[in-house]
């Protein structure tokens, strides 16, 4: 058998503008407004070498929350401890600081913030099985500030959307992979000073998000 290339993450391959090299990043394609990019599988038991210290971290934390031997299993998980599978991850601790920061730096540059994860962030625009591990705790950083307008997501395939305690939209998107023979679902957002247009196709529903400027 011939040997396995060597490891490359995903931001080595796709080569993502992130600091120090990492996943997550933020820029601000125009005046007014900022998007960051969070990576929800900082902390993962996929995607990293074996023996990596992220994959160690997240290997211990399931062992902790997933009694299964089968770590993709929610079997037997009541509830939003159902999200504590192999295939989902977490926001570590040094990227919650980095969160921290740009939003104080976009509060006093008055910015307007999206925040983009694939994996989502409120209960409510996701099955439980889809939620980030740690998404009570990213959302107790972004809970922090008023500029953050709304949370965009995949990963939960059925597409929806939720408003949260402080208001800010959360739209889960309907994936392509769950589209039957000659369908769509993909879109764009038009973006204005107090809402966001989202313009679908097919199985993406179109949805209007409007907030206090």
């Amino acid at each position: 058998m011939g040997k396995c290339p060597p490891y490359q993450s995903l931001d080595a391959v796709k080569k993502i503008p992130g600091p120090n090299g990492q996943a997550y990043y933020d820029i601000s394609p125009g005046p007014g407004y900022r998007i960051v990019v969070l990576d929800g599988y900082d902390i993962s038991a996929i995607g990293w070498p074996r023996v990596h210290p992220k994959t160690l971290q997240a290997s211990e934390f399931l062992e902790k929350k997933n009694p299964n031997s089968d770590k993709n299993s929610p079997a037997g998980l009541l509830g939003l401890e159902r999200r504590f599978v192999m295939f989902n991850g977490a926001v570590g601790r040094e990227q919650l600081e980095w969160l921290d920061g740009i939003l104080q730096d976009s509060t006093k540059l008055k910015q307007k913030v999206i925040v983009c994860c694939h994996l989502p962030l409120d209960p409510c625009a996701s099955s439980q099985e889809a939620l980030l591990w740690n998404y009570d705790e990213v959302m107790n950083v972004i809970h922090q500030y008023k500029c953050v307008k709304a949370c965009l997501s995949g990963h939960d395939h059925q597409g929806r959307h939720s408003i949260d305690s402080h208001g800010i939209h959360h739209r889960s998107f309907e994936a392509a992979l769950e589209c039957p023979p000659e369908t769509d679902a993909f879109g764009h957002i038009d973006v204005y000073d107090n809402r966001l247009l989202l313009w679908g196709t097919d199985r993406m529903q179109g949805t209007e998000m409007y907030f206090n400027p």
